[in-house]
């Protein structure tokens, strides 16, 4: 039993981490430090988690073969799905549009998860991942703002949709095998190896903000990315795939909401409401679930 809710725990921490992260996540951007560099402070905040981990495992890191390769897999789809989503997809198309069909990114890892990791859950467990499903994209809606560009958007979308619903079933796959510390140690590794990237699509022609509300603000807004990631492994480690991601991917921007609703005093659409409501409801079914 206490293996079993210690997934809970982890995915907990998640969620309100990358809560906080997503309602602050904005500001350095809004007051001129670009998307790029916002990669760039993100990309060294993984080291801080990253190191706390490692001392964790005593230090021991799995640099076998298999393990580099999952560890290298791991971290370039989701480090690289991030840059995709910050300097393609947003750049290039609505965000009303491009947020719900990323965030349904779980139903490939409950897939896989299923196919290839015969995972199981109950009925309680079968009900939180289809309302889960629901509320997500529910969560991600927004008003239309502006006709997007062409279709290149979609193509963005598409690719970041698919690089975080593998990564998550890679993520659970490793854990099989090596130690979560060390996953994490590679998912550091990677995001820092495009940085170079990061910085060659920066336009440092046009004025940036380098005082503290930049970079400062960037730096302890992306370590709750950071921790929350490390966090995510180690549910991973404890708990379903198939039940893990959508849960993660259903409660932390209801956080989100919750925080942005009560810094900017802005009601959320009815849509949003609704999905709030069925995530919060998905999670009781998520800690109740007593499938093999």
């Amino acid at each position: 039993m206490k293996i079993k809710r210690t997934w809970l725990l982890f995915a907990l921490v998640t969620t309100i981490f990358w809560g906080l992260w997503g309602a602050f996540t904005e500001i350095p951007e809004k007051s001129g430090f670009p998307a790029t560099l916002i990669y760039v402070v993100w990309s060294f905040t993984m080291i801080i988690p990253a190191v706390v981990g490692l001392k964790i495992n005593h230090w021991k890191l799995d640099h076998n073969r298999m393990a580099i390769i999952y560890g290298f897999i791991i971290g370039f789809l989701g480090s690289g799905g991030q840059l995709i989503l910050f300097t393609g997809a947003i750049k290039n198309g609505p965000a009303y549009l491009i947020f719900p069909i990323i965030s349904l990114s779980p139903v490939i890892t409950i897939i896989f998860s299923l196919l290839f990791l015969k995972e199981k859950a109950g009925i309680l467990g079968w009900t939180g991942i289809v309302i889960a499903l629901i509320a997500i994209p529910l969560l991600s809606y927004q008003d239309p703002s502006g006709e997007s560009q062409g279709l290149a958007w979609l193509i963005y979308a598409l690719m970041v949709f698919i690089a975080w619903g593998v990564q998550a079933f890679f993520m659970k796959l490793a854990n099989k095998t090596m130690k979560a510390e060390s996953i994490f140690f590679y998912m550091m590794v990677t995001s820092i190896m495009l940085s170079p990237v990061a910085l060659a699509m920066t336009d440092f022609s046009q004025p940036i903000n380098w005082s503290f509300s930049g970079p400062g603000y960037s730096f302890f807004i992306q370590i709750l990315n950071a921790i929350g990631a490390l966090c995510l492994v180690y549910a991973f480690r404890y708990g379903k795939a198939i039940i893990v991601s959508p849960m993660t991917n259903a409660i932390a921007p209801v956080i989100t909401v919750i925080i942005s609703l009560i810094i900017y005093q802005v009601i959320p659409h009815p849509i949003i409401i609704t999905g709030m409501v069925l995530a919060i409801f998905s999670i009781f079914l998520f800690a109740l679930d007593e499938g093999k």
